[in-house]
């Protein structure tokens, strides 16, 4: 299937995705000084910003992309917890997966002058959900799984993806292939977690991940990426591991043996923030609208150095990616 064909028909798609729901705060300025007081630039802030982040920011780029979806994870009852909420809706997202739980929102912020990240600091309170909250999230998995095309976990540790709903994900999977149909499972993971994502279609750990997962170092010599990736497939007995590698593109093993390699297509590299929930994103409406493994991953190359060009938690437009791929098509057809 072309690939240009492929990204008209996102628009078909609905992903469930599952996983920690973080509020991206970007406070924007310019430095000129550094303080008396201490050995720190003093920020003069411009401009302050409210983002999705973590599973909500793959659930921005689904949306930007033209794909629908859902989300469910767990925000706090309160101030920030109702801005999640705000911004989902602003991109045109259902939000009755998203459970208030017994913790605050998780905020990430970043304080960013001249296009470069001064300081980063957190907010969270991260570990299992209570019991209350996991029965609801589990609720709303069995009332709503069987309604979508694909199923994206986003895993970044914070709780959310832990052993009961994983358990009861891939029982409602287990139940639908057995009626017939067969929803690709594709998780972005942290190596913590790696045990849960068992049988998953597609794990897409970046090169630390990957290396983290494998217990393996990964090089710069081919023969190390492929053994990873050989060591993550056997252990998770999934059907592909997609390993991002930044500058050096992406590596695909679908197989046993043959590691398909995807040189990078960023042009420029500003921010690499969200670059994995773009590849994530991307990936999964191309498996979900039934494309094979290594065309949803070239594209999903695209996708990632279109927003890597990017300051700050981006997202990829349609139409963006669209330009982009007729670019690529334009110069496969002089050289060829």
């Amino acid at each position: 299937m072309p690939l240009l064909d492929i990204l008209n028909r996102f628009a078909e798609a609905n992903i469930l995705v599952i996983g920690d729901v973080i509020l991206d705060q970007f406070i924007w300025g310019t430095v000129s000084r550094i303080s008396p007081e201490a050995p720190v630039p003093v920020v003069n802030v411009t401009k302050e910003e409210l983002l999705l982040g973590g599973s909500a920011n793959v659930v921005r780029n689904i949306r930007s992309l033209g794909g629908h979806c859902a989300l469910c994870g767990i925000i706090g009852d309160d101030a920030m917890g109702a801005e999640v909420l705000n911004l989902m809706r602003a991109v045109g997202a259902p939000t009755d997966g998203l459970i208030k739980g017994f913790r605050p929102t998780t905020i990430k912020t970043r304080v960013v002058a001249q296009r470069q990240q001064v300081v980063r600091y957190d907010r969270e309170q991260s570990g299992p959900p209570s019991e209350r909250t996991l029965q609801a999230l589990l609720a709303y998995l069995d009332k709503n799984v069987a309604d979508f095309d694909a199923v994206l976990v986003s895993d970044y540790a914070k709780g959310v993806v832990c052993g009961p709903l994983m358990e009861r994900l891939n029982a409602l999977l287990t139940g639908l292939r057995g009626k017939g149909r067969s929803l690709p499972l594709i998780v972005d993971p942290k190596p913590v977690n790696a045990a849960l994502f068992a049988r998953a279609t597609v794990i897409t750990p970046n090169n630390f991940e990957a290396a983290q997962i494998s217990g393996m170092a990964i090089t710069d010599e081919p023969m190390s990426v492929l053994t990873a990736a050989q060591a993550i497939k056997t252990r998770l007995r999934c059907v592909a591991v997609l390993i991002t590698r930044g500058e050096a593109g992406m590596a695909l093993l679908e197989g046993d043996n043959e590691l398909v390699t995807i040189p990078t297509a960023a042009q420029e590299v500003y921010d690499v923030t969200g670059a994995g929930d773009t590849v994530a994103a991307t990936l999964a409406l191309g498996l979900a609208v039934g494309c094979s493994m290594t065309d949803a991953a070239i594209i999903a190359n695209h996708a990632a150095g279109i927003v890597v060009g990017k300051v700050g938690t981006a997202s990829v437009s349609r139409e963006e990616l669209l330009a982009d791929l007729n670019k690529e098509e334009r110069r496969c057809d002089r050289a060829a």
